[in-house]
């Protein structure tokens, strides 16, 4: 059962009335149910978990929509702390900015996951406009991929009758009707901010340690307060301790028992990673001075935390290569078993829905070998992150239709993941649109289980990864998290040096979930 009902009406008394009939009606089956008015005139009672009309509007002139529909969201979840139910009213601004209340409440429900009732008034109205606006409400959810639980017929009974003869779900404002096992999670979209909901409660329930070798940069301690705020991780900062607890001070973050501060040159485990990177590369040449100076870096030290089992991840790159990242961790937590290559994907989270796309950071012209490992760990990356993997091998050209060594690279990358993997969902080569667009793959490829509904894409080269993420990034302003490496025994992941907070908490979660997996 979804643990969320938003009731629309354009008006937030007749909202707010439905509200409580509809919490009313729940708590007769025995639910603890709380109402919650997301932006209200008043600030008492019913209201207190709400937003002012003016913080609400002061944030969204201001640009920050996002951050308005996460405080929503956060009043929200917090009456869930002690709710079964929660019973939301769309948003409402006093008859003003009628067509912007609208968007945040449609926003609301997808990211809430809430299931809808649409509350009617049949006064004045022939059974005819009674039942047309009944089907178009039902219509207009549908468009915005919700759908509508009930028709709420207010202040006439019998108009409730009139719906139901004419195959409308109706319900009585006096006499609701509103069982619990009829509730369903309604919304089929999977927005950013939804999305990101999940793989924190999900980062929550299971807690990881992750280290953060760049301990002491303003916007690591930054995100580490964050992290902490919400308990989605444990934390392990490299660096002096005074250092980093005098840089925190100035920012005004407060670093709790869930964080623990190493510093790597003092640290009792100092001499053990000594030996045991030595003992791993000393065939190579490494020499045992050597080793200790490695140690010394703060990203060996902090892969040689993962390789031992002392943090579960280690998240670092913010003033760091690339490189730098990956290095210690191809020298000794290597790869998994069947799997060569390291590659790195993104999480596009777009309006609607989340694809992985790689290889996007790592490899520039990959062997039938490496796309191969590419498209199996982006499938496994996917199944970490809930989403069914349905890989498309992308090319310019779709099935048979082309010739020429890149299709037939990306065709022969294709034939060995199909025996590697003969349980995973796959097709190659093919184009994006055939890959997406329902319509174009029953035109160029009927009958695929991948094309039209593929959810991994394994692009040919780096150069088209990138220029294709980017693109898609930018184009329609969706959420990129990444590069997430995969591949790895243990996850090691790279932030970009330009990284904001924001980005650096993103990463940090999808890393102790990948910790998670692999767990």
């Amino acid at each position: 059962m979804t643990k969320s009902l938003m009731v629309f009406n354009c008006n937030q008394e007749r909202a707010r009335f439905v509200a409580g009939a509809a919490a009313d009606a729940l708590r007769s089956h025995g639910l603890r149910v709380a109402v919650f008015v997301p932006v209200s005139q008043c600030q008492e009672g019913i209201c207190a978990a709400s937003l002012s009309e003016d913080e609400a509007l002061a944030l969204a002139s201001e640009g920050k929509y996002a951050q308005l529909v996460s405080a929503i969201v956060d009043r929200h979840d917090a009456l869930l702390k002690e709710a079964d139910v929660v019973v939301t009213t769309c948003v409402s601004f006093d008859n003003r900015v009628v067509t912007f209340a609208e968007r945040l409440s449609i926003d609301l429900a997808h990211d809430l996951d809430s299931c809808v009732l649409s509350a009617i008034c049949p006064e004045e109205q022939t059974e005819a406009t009674l039942v047309a606006q009944s089907l178009l409400s039902v219509k207009l959810f549908a468009q915005e991929g919700l759908d509508v639980l009930g028709i709420v017929s207010m202040f006439e009974p019998p108009a409730v009758k009139t719906l139901q003869d004419h195959g409308i779900r109706a319900l009585d404002i006096w006499a609701m009707n509103l069982h619990p096992e009829v509730i369903r999670t309604s919304s089929r979209r999977m927005t950013p901010a939804k999305f990101l909901r999940i793989l924190c409660a999900r980062a929550r329930d299971n807690k990881r340690t992750i280290v953060l070798p760049e301990g002491d940069l303003d916007r690591i301690l930054l995100a580490a307060a964050e992290l902490r705020v919400h308990d989605l991780v444990n934390l392990v900062l490299l660096g002096r301790e005074d250092d980093v607890r005098a840089k925190a001070s100035a920012l005004g973050v407060s670093l709790d028992a869930g964080v623990r501060i190493v510093d790597p040159s003092q640290d009792a485990n100092f001499e053990t990673y000594v030996t045991t990177l030595y003992d791993i590369r000393k065939s190579k040449g490494l020499t045992l001075e050597a080793a200790r100076q490695l140690m010394q870096e703060r990203t060996y030290f902090g892969t040689m935390m993962v390789h031992q089992g002392h943090a579960d991840g280690m998240v670092s790159g913010a003033t760091t290569t690339t490189a730098e990242t990956i290095r210690p961790a191809l020298q000794f937590i290597k790869t998994k078993p069947g799997i060569k290559t390291v590659s790195g994907v993104f999480l596009m989270c777009l309006s609607d829905r989340v694809y992985i796309y790689g290889d996007c950071a790592v490899i520039p012209n990959p062997t039938t070998e490496q796309l191969c490992d590419v498209a199996v760990a982006s499938a496994s990356t996917a199944r970490a992150f809930g989403i069914e993997p349905r890989v498309a091998m992308l090319s310019y050209s779709t099935g048979a239709s082309g010739t020429g060594p890149d299709v037939e690279a990306v065709k022969a990358a294709t034939d060995r993941v199909r025996e590697q993997a003969p349980d995973l969902l796959v097709e190659g080569p093919i184009q994006y649109d055939a890959a997406v667009d329902a319509g174009v793959a029953a035109t160029k490829l009927p009958g695929s289980p991948v094309a039209g509904k593929a959810t991994v894409f394994v692009f040919p080269t780096l150069n088209a990864g990138n220029i294709g993420y980017k693109a898609v990034q930018r184009s329609s302003n969706a959420i990129a998290i990444g590069p997430v490496l995969q591949g790895l025994n243990k996850p090691v992941n790279d932030l970009s040096r330009g990284a904001t907070v924001t980005d650096i908490v993103n990463t940090v979660v999808v890393t102790a979930l990948q910790a998670q997996h692999d767990g």
